[in-house]
């Protein structure tokens, strides 16, 4: 029996929130779907990441810090890029086209490149109805970003009550939704 056909690399891009921690169970469906992943983290991120299970889950390091110019990539280029949890603060920062991050100066990069990029926010309520956040999501989805927000997806819980959601999070939309921006046919689930 055969795997997955190769659709080639996928950057996952963590942002800072507790839902962070279960960023390997996006990894493993997107290795179940032909991805090779590899995982870019926010410095908030960063915190709730187990970074050495990833590292062997990827067979890749995970990079948060920018490097020097004229050091060697640690990691192939992306093909498309998947940004789960992305938080309200990632989410502003990107739509104003700041890069004070790796993971945001990727962003912004992989727009101009055309790499299809699918976000995937995860807030609280009152987080969700702030102007800044709600137009960020509108800037992004008119410059080609498949945003995944509200009630059908993941729907915003009351402050301090998103630890009960995390286990629910629904991953496989992500890798859905980057299966039909990049044509492909669809694979295990």
């Amino acid at each position: 029996m055969t795997g997955p056909a190769h659709r080639g690399v996928l950057y996952v891009i963590a942002c800072g929130s507790p839902l962070a921690g279960r960023v390997g169970r996006l990894v493993d469906l997107g290795q179940r779907d032909g991805w090779d992943v590899c995982v870019i983290a926010t410095p908030d991120g960063r915190k709730f990441l187990d970074e050495p299970a990833l590292v062997r889950q990827t067979g890749h390091p995970v990079r948060t810090g920018y490097k020097q110019p004229d050091d060697p990539d640690v990691l192939p280029p992306a093909d498309a890029i998947i940004v789960g949890p992305a938080t309200v603060n990632t989410i502003n920062k990107w739509a104003a086209g700041i890069t004070d991050t790796l993971a945001l100066g990727l962003l912004v990069e992989a727009q101009g490149r055309g790499v299809p990029i699918v976000a995937m926010p995860f807030t609280n309520a009152a987080m969700a109805v702030h102007p800044a956040f709600r137009e960020g999501l509108a800037r992004l989805r008119d410059w080609g970003v498949t945003v995944l927000f509200g009630d059908d997806v993941s729907p915003p819980h009351p402050p301090g009550e998103g630890g009960r959601l995390l286990d629910r999070f629904p991953w496989q939309l992500g890798l859905d939704a980057m299966r039909t921006r990049v044509g492909a046919t669809a694979g295990p689930g």
